[in-house]
């Protein structure tokens, strides 16, 4: 087939050329010229003769969604997948992508035809496991391909109900010059992907890889094109894992579903809160935080450790915590509580693998750090959670009543919560505080 007249624009200000170049002429920027099309279609063919009319005036479409055959997944995307859906999952390698995308082709064969294409391993690869995770895949189709016109066909041909590629990086379009996994590739590929899921109404779940930082990579309007993004986290050599929702066109962001690895795949945890505050102990520097980004809130551990440092400069490490955020901390205990660190190596670690980045964890964060130096338990009935500002005020922060209701619901007599959220719920004490040193003298 021959190849498309190709282009090269600039990323920075859309300077184009015929031939690629190390630098723009235009703004002067480096390496920004990057391979497209000369010509390409839409993503949505939403045809002629459209209208113009107010918004009051458009009904909703209703989406008859289909089960992934997981509960707890089914909950983060909204209720399940919606026809057209494309689903973006990323993750470490070896964290279980593959084998979360393997089941839930399994299951979703009830509602017909499931190609499966691979672009890293050989059918023999992907049919081993399957055989290990006791699969039937009388409908499950396997495709080992990186040529997506050879893709195109094969879907044309067997018309599944759901498209599975693991991973976009692998596959490149004959069409470009550039090798597979390069922006262009990875941008055109996914482009038309998308175009041809929407035509069709086929959901599709692509892999994306990622960075050494953790990033998706390829280029950031990857994430744009897809309907949602899934972040695959926990730690590789750990049981748990946990698929975070970062975007969602068809129900809101931050739902987590946490599964456990086994030697039957993922099994679907049913009560996170329940796994993730399972195994705490009463000691100095644990406390329990309701997180919540979704709608759902989930309760964690966080722990805190402070000893004497060992170098000249102390150290700040944590896991699952914002490092930046840690430090901005450690300033307010020092200045508006009188907790000194600047001596002490702080490590903190949200237990269970899961990365908490809401500033509503701010309050757990700090009474963690200080119960550690103190060497005082906060005591083991009692949940927190508050923004703090640099004055040492504890600011409030959304869905503080689902956040007490789901410590009530696990056995918590009290919750520490901002004074500015009058929160008055049967069965759960509430202390409403409104400076971060008035939390440190209730609880310690």
């Amino acid at each position: 087939m021959a190849r498309q007249s190709v282009r090269y624009v600039c990323q920075s200000c859309g300077y184009q050329s015929v031939k690629w170049k190390g630098r723009c002429p235009s703004c002067g920027e480096w390496n920004t010229l990057v391979e497209e099309l000369a010509e390409r279609g839409k993503v949505l063919n939403l045809g002629t003769g459209a209208k113009v009319l107010p918004l009051s005036s458009w009904e909703e479409e209703s989406f008859e969604r289909r089960s992934t055959g997981f509960t707890n997944l089914d909950a983060a995307l909204g209720g399940g997948l919606v026809p057209g859906q494309v689903v973006l999952i990323a993750g470490e390698p070896g964290i279980g992508k593959s084998t979360l995308l393997l089941q839930v082709s399994d299951r979703f064969t009830k509602y017909g035809k499931v190609l499966y294409v691979s672009g890293e391993e050989s059918g023999s690869q992907i049919a081993l496991r399957g055989r290990r995770l006791g699969l039937s895949g009388q409908k499950l189709l396997l495709y080992p391909e990186t040529l997506f016109e050879n893709i195109l066909g094969v879907i044309e041909q067997e018309d599944p109900s759901l498209i599975i590629v693991d991973s976009i990086q692998t596959i490149y379009s004959e069409k470009l010059e550039s090798s597979a996994g390069s922006v262009s590739q990875v941008r055109e590929v996914t482009f038309r992907l998308a175009e041809l899921c929407k035509e069709r109404g086929v959901p599709c779940f692509i892999v994306g890889q990622i960075t050494k930082e953790g990033a998706i990579a390829g280029p950031k309007v990857l994430e744009h094109i897809v309907d949602t993004v899934l972040q695959f986290e926990g730690e590789r050599y750990n049981f748990y894992r946990i698929v975070k929702v970062i975007k969602n066109r068809f129900g809101s962001t931050g739902e987590v579903a946490v599964f456990k690895m086994s030697d039957f795949g993922l099994e679907e945890v049913l009560e996170p809160s329940a796994f993730f505050i399972g195994e705490k102990v009463s000691a100095p520097g644990s406390v329990v935080f309701p997180y919540t980004e979704g709608s759902k809130p989930i309760l964690v551990e966080i722990q805190a450790l402070v000893l004497p440092a060992l170098y000249t400069t102390p150290q700040r490490k944590t896991q699952g915590f914002d490092v930046n955020r840690l430090a901005l901390l450690l300033a307010i205990l020092e200045k508006e509580a009188g907790i000194f660190t600047k001596d002490s190596d702080v490590f903190v670690n949200v237990a269970g693998g899961i990365s908490v980045r809401e500033p509503a964890a701010d309050l757990a964060v700090a009474l963690a750090i200080a119960s550690s130096k103190k060497e005082k338990p906060v005591p083991e009935d009692v949940v927190l959670f508050g923004e703090l500002g640099l004055a040492g005020e504890v600011r409030a922060v959304h869905f503080g009543e689902f956040r007490v209701r789901e410590a009530q619901r696990f056995g918590f007599r009290r919750a520490v919560v901002p004074s500015s959220l009058d929160l008055r719920i049967e069965g759960i004490e509430t202390l409403p505080v409104s400076t971060l040193k008035e939390a440190i003298d209730v609880l310690l």
